[in-house]
């Protein structure tokens, strides 16, 4: 656990690393604001492999899968070509179907973005779409990242 400055304590973040590519960056060799959305993915990608599950998983009536519904980002600073981030990824809120996950991003220990996903539970079929409870196994290990 973490102490805030308020005196809250809040759970470790699940913390991955992230080299900038090349193909990452624009003309003036600075990653393009676009490329932290993928992190986003990726980060909420590998939080959920080590929990056991995957963003996407197939059950007995098709899939079971997580689209977003909101995704924003804040900038701070600039990364660049072979930069290493932290990106780290916390729970915000988990509410009956949906999740949102909390991302900062870190060049030498300075933050410099910070981020949001909004993903809901659904099954996908060849019906479409629909909402429904995240599963109680998913949502304890979660909750230890709240």
């Amino acid at each position: 656990m973490i102490q805030t400055p308020g005196g809250r304590e809040m759970a470790e973040p699940f913390t991955v690393q992230r080299r900038v590519e090349f193909c990452e960056t624009d003309a003036a060799g600075i990653a393009h604001f676009s490329v932290f959305f993928q992190y986003m993915e990726q980060a909420e990608h590998a939080l959920l492999r080590s929990l056991g599950t995957s963003v996407l998983m197939r059950d007995g009536e098709g899939h079971l899968s997580w689209p977003r519904v909101s995704a924003h980002c804040d900038y701070r600073g600039a990364v660049r070509f072979e930069d290493v981030l932290d990106v780290q990824v916390r729970v915000q809120r988990l509410g009956e179907k949906s999740v949102t996950y909390g991302f900062s991003f870190l060049l030498a220990g300075q933050v410099v973005a910070e981020g949001s996903l909004v993903a809901v539970c659904c099954h996908v079929s060849t019906e479409g779409l629909q909402s429904l409870p995240i599963p109680d196994s998913i949502r304890q290990a979660l909750a230890r990242y709240t």
